[in-house]
């Protein structure tokens, strides 16, 4: 049995306000504490999702941002690439189209959203020479200082930003955060004046934050110090396997830097090792692997639970800011952009595809690990007051036993985890935590129970509802809603293979068939999941429990209408409010029970609204138009770490692939073609857009939305071969493709068509 004893942490001082925001960039209603953020007068909890602009057509900018405020993201964040916007010194910055920050701004206040500006202007992001344009780089002045004739440079530049952006940078402005540079570990003073002259050009914010890791000196109090952690990365060699650093991201700890971020690229000016975090502010993120990029030598493959383990783990020990890189995927505005070797960088990154494997993709599918996330923001959303406030408490040793404790005299929340990539951790057998919480002592829960392999789970404790308390329970807290005129509910996850136990209080009441009698607590053991709702009657009165099924609860999303938090569980694509109303994003007919009911009510009390058809399958026709030829040996200059194909012996050598598309294509209507191949890299060509790819063995979508109505679309697709000698590191199913490869292999094996529809629930909001 593993029997656990948790007593939580004080904090060790007197909270302490911090000197920021500065008073000429308050927005009024914006604090921060070395404790936690406060926006009017309460603790503040917000959640960041990377996104840039310059990577996604200006016209699918409202429907990602609208996507993100779905998934539960409060702020996005965007890199400002100075080297998209001005290439040429003797020529303006560009700010049209795709490159209109400006508009991007105005959007995403407009969904409900803040931005926090990566201005850099050295800002990494996979992008030739980090951002800076090549005439930056080529010029006699040493770049990423004080040197005068940079800083005159960088003067103009953001000059130019502050004339597009200083509008928005007000109080009461979108603009809550601006992150300088990135990744600068020797230049404390550097930073201090890229932020005097951000604030010369009008550029202003009430949080100025930069990169923490790889024990950067950073001005103290000048910036908010931000971290990252990362399930896997391209940055390490095709032979060292699952690094170290990787693997420490699946732990409950108070070590916040990340040594391995940015590691190949930081020279001699970053530290031998990691320093400690700075004290003085509260944890924070910017940068937790929402997905990965994979390298030409380092393919990685993006699992929705690793994505959102390391996520519970970092809420666990104590965040109080989560914000993840990318969140959003995209592409590069154009060829030669891309990090590559050719450019001084180590790794060879796609020339165009930076999908990165997040959980809204570069076409704005949207990935397991969207749904995962969803759940953790959900009750961020519903609890992040409190959960800010709270200490974390970390074992000394774990003992098998993955688990933090956040909490305060009135309660908390246990989170606990066995989910661990490439060397899986164990099934825990007989668990049960006995927990001392504000003069309470907690036996959590009443008997052990098994934990299996793979599982995350954040269990409530002294939970108050307002009207009851729920003592504990074994299963994840999702959110909470208030019904007009009704009880509170409170909605809990179950996780699968770990039974539902929950307790209450004496003097309160479970109304449910089953219920035991403790000594000072009801509780109602092997709770079934179900839409049916477990009512408590406390000394304030009553609420009830809703405790959903591990697949409900990924298929759950809490959009606001009126005004007010709803329940929508949904096997569409897509559930978001949109001015007021609930649209449905669908592939095929879906249905939307949704509580507070938006209608009729079916018996559990949601309302169900079928949006949808099945659109007319498209024929579809592969045609082999030449096979490929032998792959060249290539040339490696970079110690292990293989360059990708040169354009000519990729042309020469890859297969080339004829897909007709046949069937009416409305112009504007989403369509993508999922292509699962074998290979090393592909290309594809449609109406003029090019896509890429560097495969690791999960299905590739390319764009075929047409511009105009079409009854036949043609895409023309070129693949690299792939042999057992590639020398690149493949993931899952990729490596074993390779290893039972006897020739060059480059073939797509099934092609289908996805159509996206959007449906209204008409009675949304009224």
């Amino acid at each position: 049995p593993a029997r656990v004893r948790v007593r939580p942490a004080p904090w060790d001082a007197a909270g302490q306000w911090l000197a920021m925001p500065a008073a000429q960039e308050s927005h009024g209603d914006i604090r921060v504490s070395d404790r936690c953020l406060w926006r009017g007068g309460a603790p503040w909890f917000p959640i960041t999702g990377e996104m840039h602009y310059s990577r996604v057509p200006r016209h699918r900018w409202a429907e990602a941002l609208h996507l993100m405020k779905a998934g539960g993201v409060t702020v996005v964040a965007t890199y400002v690439f100075w080297i998209h916007h001005q290439p040429g010194e003797h020529r303006p910055p560009r700010f049209d189209d795709r490159l209109d920050v400006a508009e991007f701004v105005r959007l995403a206040a407009a969904t409900g959203l803040d931005v926090v500006l990566r201005i850099g202007p050295w800002c990494h992001g996979e992008v030739r020479n980090g951002g800076h344009p090549d005439w930056v780089t080529g010029a006699p002045y040493r770049e990423r200082t004080d040197d005068p004739a940079y800083l005159d440079a960088v003067g103009r530049w953001f000059a130019c930003l502050g004339e597009q952006l200083a509008p928005w940078c007000g109080p009461g402005g979108p603009v809550i955060g601006i992150q300088l540079e990135n990744e600068l570990y020797d230049q404390r003073e550097h930073l201090v004046t890229l932020k005097e002259l951000a604030r010369r050009s009008g550029l202003r914010a009430p949080l100025w934050t930069a990169t923490a890791w790889g024990g950067a000196d950073l001005p103290d109090g000048d910036v908010f110090p931000m971290y990252g952690g990362y399930f896997d990365g391209f940055w390490v060699d095709t032979h060292e396997g699952w690094h170290p650093t990787f693997k420490e991201q699946f732990a409950f700890s108070d070590r916040w830097d990340d040594p391995g971020i940015g590691a190949d690229l930081a020279g001699d000016s970053r530290p031998e090792r990691a320093g400690p975090r700075v004290h003085r502010f509260p944890p924070a993120t910017c940068e937790l692997g929402g997905g990965m990029a994979g390298a030409y030598h380092r393919r990685i493959a993006t699992e929705g639970r690793d994505v959102s383990t390391v996520a519970h783990c970092k809420l666990g020990a104590g965040s109080v800011w989560q914000g993840y890189y990318m969140y959003v995927g995209g592409a590069n505005p154009g060829p030669d952009l891309q990090e590559s070797q050719a450019t001084g960088y180590p790794n060879d990154l796609p020339e165009l595809n930076y999908d990165f494997g997040a959980p809204v993709g570069a076409h704005l599918q949207l990935r397991d690990s969207f749904h995962r996330l969803r759940a953790q923001h959900a009750f961020v959303a519903a609890f992040g007051d409190r959960l800010a406030r709270m200490t974390s408490t970390l074992p000394d040793d774990d003992g098998g036993v993955r688990w933090a404790l956040r909490a305060d005299d009135r309660g908390g929340f246990l989170f606990l985890h066995t989910h661990r990539p490439h060397e899986p951790l164990p099934a825990i057998h007989g668990l049960s935590f006995d927990v001392e919480l504000g003069g309470v002592a907690l036996r959590v829960p009443h008997v052990p129970v098994d934990v299996p392999s793979g599982a995350a789970m954040a269990w409530p404790l002294l939970l108050d509802l307002g009207t009851a308390t729920l003592k504990w329970a074994t299963a994840t807290v999702l959110t909470v809603i208030d019904v007009p005129g009704d009880a509170p509910f409170l909605v809990l996850a179950a996780a699968d293979g770990v039974p539902v136990h929950l307790a209450v209080p004496a003097g309160h009441e479970i109304r449910a068939d089953g219920v035991q009698q403790g000594v000072d607590e009801q509780i109602l053991p092997d709770v079934v999941p179900s839409r049916s709702f477990i009512e408590i009657r406390g000394p304030r009165g009553r609420a009830r429990v809703l405790v959903l099924s591990d697949e409900d609860a990924r298929h759950a999303w809490t959009p606001t209408l009126a005004g007010r938090r709803h329940l929508v569980i949904s096997d569409a694509d897509a559930v978001v409010e949109h001015a007021g109303r609930l649209t449905a994003r669908t592939t095929a007919p879906a249905e939307l029970h949704v509580l507070p009911p938006l209608g009729p009510a079916d018996p559990a009390g949601f309302s169900v609204h079928r949006v949808g058809d099945d659109p007319p399958a498209p024929r579809i026709d592969v045609e082999l138009v030449a096979a490929a030829r032998e792959p060249a040996t290539p040339v490696i200059t970079v110690p292990g770490r293989a360059p990708a194909p040169a354009r000519d012996t990729f042309r020469q050598r890859a297969a080339h692939y004829r897909v007709t598309v046949t069937g009416p294509a409305p112009a504007d209507e989403r369509s993508l073609l999922r292509l699962n191949l074998v290979g090393d890299v592909a290309r594809a060509t449609f109406d003029g857009r090019d896509e890429d790819v560097f495969w690791n063995g999960a299905a590739w979508d390319i764009d075929i939305t047409p511009d105009r109505d079409v009854d036949r679309r043609v895409v023309e697709v070129r693949i690299y071969p792939l042999t057992a000698d590639t020398p690149v590191r493949f993931p899952g199913r990729a490596a074993a493709c390779q290893a039972r490869a006897s020739g060059p292999v480059a073939v797509i094996e099934s092609a289908e068509v996805l159509t996206y529809r959007t449906g209204v629930v008409p009675s949304a909001g009224r």
